[in-house]
């Protein structure tokens, strides 16, 4: 029953003009701002130790952040409506040429990215451009959730290996084949992760872009899709960054996604009305470190 009222409701945005699509979005964002108590307070208290922000000024950010989210949530169902003709009517994408020629250099690619903007759509500016994109997803904890967003990734030719089943070997296969491998890496990444400085606190990060990078060569590639004052969207794809092998896999995997995540931590502070601030990434605390987590992943990724 979710699915398909989901699904409808899909069906119904994608036959809304997008200018009343983005006027619901503000309506919805100051709604949710007003009624999600819990994760309005975490989103401000977030803020304001992240960028040194004073009371008032974290609330009115919060609250277009909310604005950003509810409008995000109704692109995702709009994504049907892209295709390969009308898609430049909703983003425009910069420095494609720098992630063609990191594909070509035949490795396959790791895009590094995050919960910024309409993330979803960022997928979409690349295959809507004839570039072959997978991703590792988290499965929603219902199901149902799980299969429409995949159904709705599908329309914009996205494959999608979910967390918990044989996905490190997909991914890897993926890249084999020289496809695009997506990576979210802003969210807590648990005991197994660096512990590494994200906004001014210590916080668990994943380490699967230098990983794949490692084992594979793979470029990795800092990709965003930000919402521009107009309503359009911009994609910023940057320079290539290379994992740099000094003999010490811990500290070189160690380093390289320290250099990542400053690359996000920059996007965030100069965009902070396009992150989800009430997220808990930073739930995981330094003493709940594993120790010799990073050969558990290599060991893993050598098994996969």
């Amino acid at each position: 029953m979710i699915y398909k009222s989901l699904m409808a409701l899909s069906w119904l945005v994608c036959h809304t003009p997008y200018r009343l699509l983005m006027g619901a979005g503000w309506v919805l964002g100051n709604l949710y701002n007003l009624l999600v108590k819990k994760e309005r307070e975490r989103a401000v208290r977030q803020m304001m130790a992240a960028l040194d922000m004073d009371e008032a000024t974290a609330r009115h950010t919060v609250r277009l952040s909310f604005i950003n989210m509810a409008r995000n949530v109704l692109e995702i169902l709009y994504m049907p409506h892209l295709n390969e003709q009308n898609f430049r009517e909703y983003m425009d994408v910069e420095n494609l040429d720098t992630l063609k020629n990191a594909l070509a250099e035949g490795h396959g690619t790791v895009i590094l990215t995050g919960h910024i903007g309409t993330w979803e759509w960022l997928s979409a500016s690349f295959t809507l451009n004839g570039l072959p994109v997978t991703a590792i997803a988290k499965p929603q904890p219902n199901i149902q959730y799980t299969r429409v967003l995949d159904d709705l990734r599908a329309t914009i030719h996205v494959e999608i290996f979910s967390r918990g089943t044989s996905e490190l070997l997909a991914a890897a296969r993926a890249l084999k084949k020289g496809k695009i491998l997506g990576f979210l890496v802003d969210q807590d990444a648990g005991p197994g992760g660096a512990f590494l400085p994200f906004l001014g606190k210590i916080a668990s990060t994943p380490m699967g872009p230098a990983v794949f990078s490692r084992k594979f060569h793979s470029p990795v590639v800092p990709a965003f899709i930000l919402r521009q004052p107009g309503g359009k969207h911009k994609v910023v794809i940057m320079d290539p960054v290379s994992y740099v092998d000094t003999g010490d896999a811990d500290k070189d995997l160690f380093d390289f996604t320290a250099r990542m995540t400053k690359i996000i931590e920059q996007v965030i502070r100069e965009n902070p009305t396009q992150w989800i601030w009430f997220q808990k990434r930073w739930n995981t605390k330094p003493e709940q470190q594993k120790t010799g987590k990073h050969h558990t992943v290599i060991e893993e990724e050598k098994r996969s």
